[in-house]
């Protein structure tokens, strides 16, 4: 019995010990939980904005940027420095304090903070550049900087120079640009001397047998550079194996027919069998050289070049590159590549410098060891992190010349930092109309963006003049789909009395808009009277030039009368000579 009794004591101690280390167990886990929580808040900025603490590393297609360690007080204070506005939304991050070399500065996405008096930079991706999606007016203390390195022909207006002039600090193709991108598509030096993917002459010779002398591949067709006219006519002098969407008469493996197996080790291989390549460009405009001219030369492949006029600065050595500018039609061009295709010794003058790996080209090299960024390198920033460490250095530099009583220091682009010509077709044979149809679409859309280039730069003066005249101003519509959107946007954006000059000479009753909306042209009844709808929330003086006639004038005073149109503060003018307003 008494042992009985002993059995039952014991189990009541173990229940009674097992609840309490339960109860323990339950406490422990809600404080965990509840500091998890505060951790995580500290580690957020104010206003909901983004973590910056490190972020999976897969997430982030470039490699991770070097970020500060931030305690509460640097989260929730972004404002301790210069905040770096990106207006296009590249990087994606919504806030992240960055380190760059002993300075500091916030980048973000974040358009609230288009106001903050710490935002000293907008930073602005080429390719997204619209001009109906501006922060105008610009202040005195905002500096604009403008990455841009891929085609001309995403956005010819940048090419301008009433574009090209509004930024003070660019990261460009150009040899010009303040933070130069001409070597983007090239790792350095060691590729191009590397034997990994040469095939010897002799082996390249067999597979002549069954290969052409010449390969293209090409999935992008008639750019503006006219690169298909100009192989379609070679290929009447000579054998070219074509790949890709662009004249093809050879197809690829199937695994290799994706556009992002360009850069596969077995495309490699089908590439370096042959002992020419066609490296023809998008589009023509100096130091623009894409991976179409450093691949062949990486894969010991002689590259037919076409594209930037300054190539020839750019060649690893001066026998390196066949280049067509230097031919006058590509009949004479086929008639050399045949002479090299018979000769060894002729061809191998174009890669004796591979052979002995000796780049010779100073510039070059000077290039690959002095830029800031590095290609395909997880030990080097890359050229969009370089870009944000020299806007925000600059920054720094005119923040430390204010401090000390100087003026800032004022950068300015100029057209050298992105110069393209106007696009051109080859004359040298007349081609079918489906063809010919694709590649002129090039040449009305470069002459239309000059004219909103134009556009652009006069908006923007206006807002600039209303910012800082603190007065009536006034603005002329221009002709241009463009310009109109951008003056509509100027006039709406602005709380401060307007002019509106509406030029009569405009021919176009319509002009399309964004968004899939027409905009009418004040020229046409319909859209003055559009128009006045559009702007009754604004103060406007109304300015007629001298097409318009006092008939007129007095007319649309009947149409303002009949919107029920606040007169009070709106006056008429008959304006004179249109140069003079």
């Amino acid at each position: 019995m008494v042992w009985i009794q002993r059995r039952k004591l014991l189990a009541s101690c173990l229940c009674v010990t097992a609840t309490v280390f339960l109860l323990v167990t339950l406490q422990v886990v809600v404080e965990l939980g509840k500091f998890e929580r505060k951790k995580f808040k500290t580690s957020s900025l104010q206003d909901g904005q983004a973590k910056m603490q490190e972020e999976p590393a897969h997430l982030y297609p470039l490699p991770g940027k070097e970020t500060l360690t931030l305690n509460r007080k640097t989260h929730l204070e972004p404002e301790s420095h210069p905040i770096m506005l990106w207006w296009s939304p590249l990087t994606g991050e919504t806030g992240r304090l960055g380190q760059c070399g002993a300075d500091a500065c916030f980048f973000t996405i974040n358009r609230t903070f288009l106001h903050h008096p710490m935002t000293k930079a907008f930073l602005f991706y080429g390719t997204d550049f619209n001009i109906d999606s501006l922060p105008l007016p610009r202040k005195a203390h905002h500096d604009w900087a403008l990455f841009h390195e891929e085609s001309p022909k995403n956005n010819y207006k940048l090419f301008h120079k009433p574009v090209i002039t509004l930024f003070n600090y660019t990261a460009t193709f150009s040899r010009h640009s303040h933070l130069p991108l001409t070597t983007q598509y090239l790792e350095g030096v060691e590729v191009l001397k590397s034997l990994r993917y040469l095939v010897p002459l002799r082996s390249k010779n067999d597979l002549r047998r069954r290969l052409a002398p010449l390969v293209y591949v090409q999935s992008d067709c008639d750019p503006p550079s006219d690169r298909d006219s100009y192989v379609r006519e070679l290929m009447t002098y000579i054998e070219v194996d074509s790949y890709g969407e662009c004249l093809r008469n050879k197809d690829l493996p199937q695994q290799l027919k994706n556009p992002a197996s360009m850069d596969a080790d077995g495309f490699y291989r089908i590439i370096a069998q042959y002992k020419f390549i066609l490296a023809f460009e998008n589009a023509v405009c100096d130091d623009y050289i894409t991976e179409k001219f450093w691949r062949p030369l990486k894969l010991g492949v002689v590259p037919v070049y076409y594209g930037s006029p300054s190539i020839a600065d750019w060649l690893p050595s001066n026998r390196s590159a066949i280049l067509v500018s230097e031919f006058a039609h590509p009949r004479e061009l086929a008639s050399y590549i045949r002479q090299l295709d018979h000769d060894d010794r002729l061809y191998e003058a174009y890669i004796e410098w591979k052979l002995k790996g000796e780049v010779s080209n100073r510039r070059l090299l000077t290039a690959l060891r002095e830029r800031k960024w590095g290609v395909q390198d997880v030990h080097q920033d890359n050229y969009i992190d370089a870009f944000e460490c020299m806007v925000c250095s600059k920054v720094w530099d005119n923040i430390r010349l204010q401090e000390k009583g100087f003026p800032p220091k004022t950068w300015k682009a100029d057209v050298t930092h992105l110069s393209c010509p106007e696009p051109a077709a080859f004359a040298f044979s007349a081609l079918a109309p489906r063809w010919s149809s694709l590649r002129e679409m090039w040449i009305p859309s470069f002459e239309q963006s000059k004219r909103e280039a134009q556009a652009l730069r006069k908006c923007w003066c206006d807002a600039q003049r209303w910012a800082i005249a603190g007065k009536q101003s006034k603005i002329t519509f221009l002709g241009s789909a463009d310009g109109w959107l951008c003056a509509e946007k100027c006039l709406l954006s602005s709380s401060r009395g307007v002019q509106l000059h509406l030029n009569s000479s405009l021919s176009a009753d319509k002009v399309s808009g964004g968004g899939g909306q027409e905009h009418l042209s004040p020229s046409s009844e319909s859209g003055f009277v559009f128009f006045l709808r559009l702007l009754q929330a604004c103060r406007v003086t109304w300015l007629f030039d001298a097409c318009e006639t006092q008939k007129a004038v007095t007319k649309r005073k009947k149409d303002l009368d009949q919107l029920e149109w606040d007169t009070e503060g709106t006056s008429f003018v008959l304006e004179g000579d249109l140069e003079q307003l």
